[in-house]
């Protein structure tokens, strides 16, 4: 029995419910990609499917907009998954459980996929409207997006004319999105050799921290795991002898670490030096980061006895501390075009070590491209230094502001008419798939917008009734002014 029947706009309520019935989480895209196809197919519209299960689906336009330039609409397909503790619900066989309560949409226990589902279904509802105005559609909907922006990575352009693009891919209704920062993953390489020592086992451990993504939370200045770690090593040298196993920090490069951990070996003799040590820096590290990081913990635990363990040689511990200390992170530049924004940044995310190897990656970001590569040549200029390697993966282009942009002239024209005051026109520090479509289609007008959206990504998704309504008469209004 549906459960969206009686909401508004029906027919883009019909569509998303029907979207919500079939499972889509990231890589686990061919049954929706597969029932878009089906609904081209039953309308007599012309489509591409490609083998990552991308698709894009072409309507003519309507009377009087035969000749009018091709506009794109663009969103996701995937979800994210997550369920309550103990749900039993398996997300590649079952459908969600929606479910509507004083306007809101949200589903049973689950992530509602409103990001990017409520995309697909504005995409859809116009496609199968034979009554609504529009120009030339080029509607193309890529897949696992949320887990790297995989399928606009590996999509072919070549069938795309268009060079106005519409994004619905924003969970802020009055906020028009015009920018983002491009990016890629550094890896920073050392090679270490080891030499058995002897001593009491040591664990100096950084947690409490906020963390946050590295791309929006980066402009807060918070505490990063993996480089307090390196300072406090590089202090911790100048006041007593250790010895290194390992250091271990953080789970994404995109993520701020939130804690981190050293192995040492010290003498049995220094362990009360070692717990002054962290209680002295305790205080001093919490008055640094007391706004930002108010949990800040410092900790150090002892292994049950003395023992032979397998550590960095002493060169090779002098090498990692000092690219711990070394290596950037953080802000390295404010735009000079918009105030408040980070242009480019660094975050040191994941810090890892294996018996031949520590491994420092950041996720790199950047407006400018060419900043993101001077600052790739950095990284690779310091490793080489230091007797390591850098290697870059997943490399996405920004999306740099236009500052002639008539499509952005234009819906900021008609959400004033509509609403009655101005949209807020932002831009980001994080990659979006505009990104990537402006860096195949070169010259491509671009703004990405949407209907109010909560706690995406959580199990407290909430999709606003009233805003998909309100944004959808924003978006044929708009479509109706490009002739």
């Amino acid at each position: 029995m549906s459960v969206l029947s009686n909401l508004e706009p029906k027919s883009v309520f019909r569509f998303f419910e029907e979207l919500c019935a079939i499972p889509h989480g990231s890589g686990n895209t061919k049954a929706i990609s597969d029932y878009c196809a089906d609904f081209a197919r039953q309308r007599g519209l012309r489509f591409v499917q490609d083998e990552s299960n991308n698709i894009i689906i072409f309507k003519p336009g309507t009377a009087g907009y035969e000749q009018s330039p091709a506009v794109m609409l663009q969103g996701h397909l995937d979800m994210v998954c997550e369920k309550e503790p103990g749900l039993d619900f398996d997300f590649t066989k079952d459908g969600l459980r929606l479910k509507v309560e004083n306007g809101i949409v949200s589903a049973e226990g689950t992530t509602l996929g409103g990001d990017d589902g409520i995309a697909v279904a504005y995409g859809l509802a116009l496609l199968d409207a034979e009554d609504l105005p529009h120009p030339p559609l080029e509607v193309v909907f890529t897949v696992d997006e949320e887990i790297g922006l995989l399928g606009a990575t590996a999509l072919d352009c070549s069938p795309l004319t268009s060079r106005i693009m519409l994004n619905l891919d924003s969970e802020d209704e009055g906020y028009l999105l015009v920018s983002c920062a491009g990016g890629a993953t550094a890896n920073c390489r050392l090679p270490i050799q080891r030499r058995e020592v002897t001593g009491t086992e040591a664990f100096l451990r950084v947690s409490g921290l906020l963390g946050g993504h590295s791309g929006t939370e980066i402009i807060k200045n918070r505490a990063n795991a993996n480089t307090a770690l390196g300072r406090l090593l590089h202090e911790l040298d100048t006041e007593l002898d250790y010895d290194l196993v390992s250091v271990d920090g953080g789970g994404k490069d995109n993520a701020i670490s939130r804690e981190a951990q050293a192995r040492l070996v010290v003498n049995p003799e220094e362990k009360e030096d070692l717990l002054d040590f962290a209680a002295r820096w305790q205080k001093i590290l919490a008055a640094e980061f007391a706004v930002t990081d108010p949990e800040l913990t410092l900790s150090v635990n002892f292994g049950a006895e003395e023992g032979a363990f397998s550590a960095m040689t002493e060169s090779d511990k002098c090498t990692v501390v000092s690219a711990l200390v070394l290596l950037p992170n953080g802000i390295q530049r404010m735009s000079s075009d918009i105030e408040g924004l980070v242009q480019t940044s660094l975050n040191l995310g994941i810090l890892t070590t294996t018996e031949e190897e520590v491994t420092a990656s950041f996720s790199v970001r950047s407006s400018m491209g060419s900043e993101k590569d001077v600052l790739l040549h950095k990284l690779t200029a310091l490793m080489g230094v230091l007797g390591g390697t850098m290697d870059v993966q997943g490399p996405y282009p920004a999306w740099e502001y236009r500052q002639d942009s008539p499509l952005r002239e234009l819906m900021v024209q008609v959400f004033e008419e509509q609403y009655g005051r101005k949209p807020v026109v932002q831009t980001l520090h994080a990659g979006v798939e505009c990104g990537l479509f402006s860096g195949k289609l070169p010259g491509l007008d671009c703004v990405s917008f949407g209907p109010d959206m909560q706690d995406i990504h959580t199990t407290g998704e909430r999709l606003s009734v009233d805003s998909v309504e309100r944004t959808w008469k924003y978006l044929l209004e708009i479509l109706k002014r490009l002739k």
